[in-house]
């Protein structure tokens, strides 16, 4: 298999242009198993890569890639998102000392759910419980 044909087709089945930066930063994200990845990270890993990437072309390719369904983005407070290549409803840990996030394993079950204005339904619940030291 060619080494960019696993992303290649990810980025075609997902109707995005598979310009030179998207493989790269596809082939970054998807091919290391699960992960959760903020634009700095990506960004940082690019470059050690010797990928040629500005810093705002990564946020504008992880905005891209969550649009057209391949990545999740878990905002975590005003200042920073993480992206996640697990792309189903899950629930997340988030430890505040190191900024660790990380996929909780077992189904979080939301006992009562409020009512909804009229007109709207549930699209989705994004679940973070947020850690701190003991």
């Amino acid at each position: 298999m060619r080494p960019y044909a696993q992303v290649l087709e990810q980025l075609r089945t997902a109707g995005l242009r598979p310009t030179r930066q998207r493989l790269a930063l596809a082939k970054l994200l998807f091919e290391n198993g699960p992960r959760h990845m903020t634009a700095e990270a990506l960004h940082v890993e690019a470059q050690k890569a010797a990928i040629r990437v500005s810093l705002a072309t990564v946020y504008n390719t992880l905005h891209q890639f969550t649009e057209a369904g391949l990545l999740r983005e878990i905002v975590v407070d005003t200042s920073r998102s993480y992206f996640d290549t697990t792309t189903y409803e899950h629930g997340h840990f988030y430890h505040e000392g190191s900024g660790l996030l990380m996929d909780i394993e077992d189904q979080v079950q939301l006992a009562h759910m409020p009512n909804l204005p009229a007109g709207t339904k549930i699209s989705g619940v994004d679940v973070v419980i947020r850690l701190s030291d003991a």
